[in-house]
């Protein structure tokens, strides 16, 4: 077992189901979850029936019961709120959690690149902080270089890069070169060095048909995936 494949397990089999009863098919509702990290099923209210609504269950425990155009709001990325989350009902709270567990069953490399994108944006507007990027080769590293001296020369952030080989300049200051134990994963984690409500990381595995994996707010998690990656 490699670093990552217990992870990976984790958070496949965390056990969260939501159930949508809808009036009918092709309510729009079939591709709210179709990257998420949760079992879906679907169920059919009979005409004169309550509005569609989502039940959420968690280790086949319920949990709580939202409305269909919550969840839709929810789901919209710009909507999801990030902090007071201890404010929000159990059935809420189980929801934004799974969202902020995003598993993806198959992503090309553009638009993995477009999360990473993202990451390092958050990385270089929060200005401080540890970030640590694995390369799967070296030369995947080459077209990113300039990001990083940027990273480097207009940030305070600490950078790890991993299986860069020798393109790092070592003179780059906050910019700490690594080997690569294991080339099949494309690793980002940003730890602000704060509170943690800026933490974000993502761990992406190729296969024959693209990348499979998860990116995730949640502090711990990216806390985790920093260490492991730190510790190889």
């Amino acid at each position: 077992m490699t670093v990552f494949d217990d992870l990976f397990a984790e958070t496949v089999d965390r056990g969260r189901r939501l159930i949508v009863y809808r009036t009918e098919d092709g309510d729009g509702s079939d591709g709210l979850f179709v990257t998420r990290n949760v079992a879906v099923d679907r169920r059919t209210i009979p005409v004169g029936g309550p509005e569609p609504f989502v039940e959420i269950r968690e280790d086949e425990k319920f949990v709580g019961v939202l409305g269909l155009d919550v969840v839709e709001e929810l789901t919209d990325p710009s909507a999801v709120p990030r902090t007071g989350r201890e404010d929000v009902s159990p059935g809420h709270r189980v929801l934004l959690e799974t969202l902020d567990d995003t598993v993806f069953a198959s992503m090309d490399r553009r638009h993995l690149l477009a999360v990473s994108r993202e990451i390092e944006d958050r990385a270089y507007r929060v200005g401080r902080g540890t970030l640590r990027v694995a390369f799967q080769t070296p030369a995947t590293f080459d077209p990113q270089a300039d990001v990083y001296r940027r990273l480097a020369g207009e940030t305070d952030l600490d950078i790890h890069l991993y299986g860069v080989g020798t393109r790092i300049e070592q003179a780059i200051e906050g910019v700490t070169s690594h080997p690569l134990t294991d080339d099949r994963y494309w690793v980002l984690a940003f730890e602000d060095g704060d509170d943690g409500e800026q933490n974000c990381a993502l761990v992406a595995r190729e296969r024959s048909d693209g990348y499979r994996g998860f990116w995730t707010n949640d502090p711990d998690t990216v806390r985790d995936v920093s260490v492991r990656l730190a510790d190889g």
